[in-house]
C-alpha cells in the first residue's frame, strides 16, 4: 500500500513538472518579449554584413548559446539555500559580502543604460510615427516622455499576472508581424554569395558576430524573477519548470528571429548591407526605402514600437530587483521604502534620459556589454566549480560550451570597444 501510495506521488510530481500550464505560456511570452528589442531590426544588418557562411555558423550556434546561457543564470539563482533569494542575495551567498556587492553594482549599472535607451528610443519612436504617419504636430517632448514612461513602469507596479499580460498582448502582434514580414519578403530573396572566405577572416567575423547574437537574444534581466516565480509556483521542481521554459523560449526566439534575419540578408546584397549600416538606419526602414514599399516603411514603427515596449518591461524587471537588492542590504531603508525611492529615481533618470536625447547613449549600451557577457555566460560557470549544489555540473560539456561563449564575448566587446 506504501509503494502504491509513494508511486502515486511520483506520478503526481512527473506530470505537474513535465505538464504545461498557462503560467508557463505567460512566462515563456515575457522571456521573449524582453529578448526582442528594437536592435531586431539591425541584427540583419550587424549579423549578415559579415557573409552567408558566417551567418549561416551563427544561426547553428545561436540555439546552445541562448539556452545554455540562460539555464546556467536560472539554476544560480535557485542554487540558493534561502527561499525566494533574489540575484543580489545569491552572488552575496556563493561569493562573500564584498565580491556580491561589486556584481550586483554592476548588474545593475548593466541594466540600468539599456533602460535609458529605450527611454529614448520609445520616444523618438512615438513622436516620429505621428508625425509621419499619423500626420499630427509633434507634441511637447517632456510631456510625450513622461507620459510613456510613466505608463509603461505603472504596468509593472500593477503585479505579475498583470505584467504576464501586457507581455502576452505584446507578444502576440510582434510574433504575427515578424513572421508576416519575413514570408513577404520572399520573393524578393536573391541567391547569396557562396564564396567561402580564408580561416583568417572567417575566423574573425564570427569571434566578432558572438556579441551581436548574445545580446540580440538575451533575457538575463529577467531570468533571476522568472527563476523566483518558478520557485514559488513551483517549489521543488523549480530547475527542471525553468529548464523547460527556458528551453522552449529559446526555440521560439530562434525560430521567428532567424527566419527573420535569414528573410532580410537573402532579400539585400552585400552591398546594400553596407550602405544601410552606413547610413545607420533598421533593415525595415532601409527596404522600405529601396524597394519604395509604403507598407513596409508603416510596419517598421510598429515593430519597433512593440519590441521596445515588451523589452523595457523585461529589464525595469531585472533593474528594480537589483536596485531594490542594493538599496536594502547597503542603506537603513526597508524593503517597501527602498522599492518605492528606487522606482522613483528610476522613473526621474529615464524621463530626463528621454528628454535630453543624448548620444552618448550607444557607448553606455557598449561598455554594459561585457558585464552582462560576465554575469550571463562566466559567473554562472565559475559557481559551478565553486558551489557544492552545482558541482554536479562540472564535468558537462555544456558548461564547458557556455564559459568559452562568454570569453569570446567578452574578448570581442572589448576588442571592439578598443578599436
Amino acid at each position: 500500500m506504501k509503494h502504491s501510495q509513494e508511486s502515486l506521488v511520483f506520478s503526481e510530481s512527473t506530470k505537474t513538472a513535465t505538464s504545461w500550464t498557462k503560467h508557463d505560456t505567460h512566462w515563456l511570452l515575457s522571456l521573449f518579449g524582453t529578448a526582442v528589442g528594437a536592435g531586431i531590426l539591425f541584427l540583419p544588418i550587424n549579423i549578415g554584413i559579415g557573409g552567408f557562411w558566417p551567418l549561416a555558423l551563427m544561426a547553428v550556434l545561436a540555439f546552445p548559446m541562448t539556452y545554455l546561457a540562460h539555464r546556467g543564470l536560472a539554476r544560480f539563482v535557485l542554487s540558493s539555500k534561502t527561499e525566494n533569494a533574489d540575484f543580489t542575495d545569491v552572488v552575496k551567498e556563493h561569493f562573500g559580502s564584498s565580491a556580491g556587492s561589486l556584481i550586483s553594482l554592476l548588474y545593475f549599472l548593466s541594466i540600468f543604460p539599456i533602460l535609458l535607451i529605450y527611454g529614448v528610443g520609445l520616444t523618438n519612436t512615438v513622436d516620429s510615427f505621428l508625425v509621419h504617419q499619423a500626420g499630427m504636430v509633434s507634441p511637447p517632448r517632456t510631456m510625450l516622455s513622461g507620459t510613456l514612461v510613466f505608463a509603461l513602469i505603472a504596468i509593472m507596479l500593477s503585479g505579475e499576472k498583470i505584467m504576464l499580460r501586457a507581455f502576452a498582448a505584446m507578444v502576440y502582434p510582434l510574433v504575427a508581424i515578424l513572421a508576416f514580414l519575413s514570408l513577404y519578403l520572399i520573393p524578393n530573396w536573391q541567391l547569396p554569395e557562396l564564396v567561402m572566405p580564408n580561416a583568417i577572416d572567417f575566423g574573425q567575423t564570427v569571434w566578432l558576430a558572438i556579441p551581436v547574437v548574445v545580446f540580440s537574444f538575451s533575457h538575463a534581466a529577467a531570468i533571476s524573477s522568472f527563476a523566483n516565480a518558478q520557485r514559488r509556483h513551483y517549489k521543488h521542481q523549480a530547475v527542471a519548470k525553468s529548464e523547460q521554459i527556458l528551453k522552449r523560449t529559446g526555440i521560439m526566439l530562434i525560430a521567428f528571429v532567424l527566419l527573420f534575419v535569414f528573410s532580410c540578408v537573402l532579400s539585400l546584397s552585400p552591398a546594400q548591407l553596407l550602405q544601410a549600416k552606413a547610413q545607420n538606419v533598421s533593415v525595415l526602414t532601409y527596404l522600405a526605402n529601396a524597394t519604395n514599399n509604403p507598407f513596409i516603411a508603416t510596419l517598421g514603427p510598429l515593430v519597433a514600437f512593440i519590441a521596445i515596449t515588451s523589452s523595457f518591461l523585461g529589464h525595469f524587471l531585472g533593474a528594480r530587483e537589483s536596485l531594490n537588492g542594493l538599496l536594502a542590504k547597503h542603506t537603513s531603508l526597508k524593503p517597501n521604502s527602498a522599492d518605492k525611492l528606487g522606482i522613483a529615481a528610476m522613473f526621474l533618470a529615464i524621463w530626463l534620459a528621454a528628454i535630453l536625447n543624448p548620444s552618448i547613449l550607444g557607448m553606455m549600451e557598449a561598455l554594459s556589454g561585457p558585464v552582462i557577457a560576465m554575469i550571463l555566460f562566466i559567473m554562472p560557470m565559475i559557481a559551478v566549480f565553486k558551489v557544492k549544489t552545482l558541482a554536479i555540473y562540472r564535468h558537462k560539456a555544456s558548461t564547458y560550451f557556455v564559459l568559452v561563449v562568454g570569453v569570446l564575448a567578452v574578448s570581442a566587446l572589448l576588442f571592439s570597444l578598443l578599436n
